[in-house]
């Protein structure tokens, strides 16, 4: 991106934040790269941890964020929790990430929080067959971000 789609896209993602509360940004698959989402905005206007999704499809993604949002704005987020209905489709639970291991992704919160601190969530969801990571049987490019 040069400059000037820099400061669009910061621009929309400042406009979004005034009119909606948050922003989502999504990075498409390539070849050898796993597409993620992840939300800005969220921690400061909602008092929850900003949230970062790896592996699913954009309308999927932009659906988890919104549903989390509503369903937990102004309230404690469960960690290490199944979530049966964050959405119709599977069970999710969410960690904590650390900030360091946010820094190749999460660009526009780290622009929007500048030095301000911020929280950060990954969703974590089952592959195809119902297994989650922790599971022997789990298979899926989900790319998990702890230590």
């Amino acid at each position: 991106m040069n400059k000037e789609q820099k400061e669009k896209y910061f621009k929309k993602v400042n406009e979004n934040i005034t009119n909606f509360g948050f922003h989502t940004t999504y990075v498409m698959e390539e070849t050898g790269f796993t597409p993620f989402g992840y939300s800005t905005g969220i921690y400061k206007n909602f008092e929850i941890p900003e949230l970062f999704i790896s592996g699913l499809p954009n309308g999927l993604t932009t659906e988890l964020i919104k549903n989390y949002v509503e369903r937990f704005k102004f309230k404690k987020v469960p960690i290490n929790e199944k979530i049966n209905d964050l959405i119709d489709r599977f069970p999710i639970y969410f960690i904590d990430v650390k900030n360091k291991l946010l820094t190749e992704y999460a660009l526009s919160c780290f622009k929007y929080y500048e030095n301000s601190d911020f929280k950060c969530l990954q969703l974590i969801f089952p592959d195809l067959n119902g297994y989650f990571p922790d599971e022997s049987e789990y298979d899926y490019d989900q790319e998990i971000l702890k230590e």
